[in-house]
């Protein structure tokens, strides 16, 4: 049986991913500074994107995702485990892009998020993120 701290700290890493979808779709890249810490790795390779340290990626959605007009993330089956002060997840996303604009095709994503969490003094912070695809399709 989960305590109420483990309850706690589940609820608030799937409250962070919400948080990291919710920035991005609404193009709030700043607000990803209260998801990741300032060292965090991120690698985006499964779907095309870089891989890097956190300031660089962080530059790099800014720059690339305004060339697509339209673009959601859904995000689900959170399997979070917590040890201690760390924590580890692994959880589906299904992200549509429009691409070539408004009446353009849209690429339906699939993809699972692999992350690593650390407790800071802000709250739980994501250490790591690297996407493993599970499908693609352009419709």
């Amino acid at each position: 049986m989960l305590s109420l701290a483990e309850i706690s700290d589940r609820l608030e890493i799937q409250q962070l991913m919400v948080d990291y979808s919710s920035a991005i779709d609404q193009r709030r890249f700043d607000d990803l500074d209260g998801v990741f810490t300032a060292d965090a790795y991120i690698d985006y390779r499964a779907t095309g994107g870089i891989d890097g340290p956190y300031p660089d990626v962080k530059k790099w959605l800014a720059d690339v995702l305004p060339n697509f007009p339209a673009y959601s993330h859904l995000v689900g089956n959170f399997d979070v485990t917590v040890s201690g002060d760390t924590a580890t997840s692994r959880t589906i996303c299904f992200n549509p892009m429009v691409m070539g604009g408004d009446t353009g095709q849209v690429y339906f994503v699939g993809i699972w998020y692999v992350d690593e969490f650390a407790r800071t003094a802000d709250g739980w912070r994501m250490t790591r993120r690297v996407e493993e695809k599970c499908f693609d399709k352009l419709v």
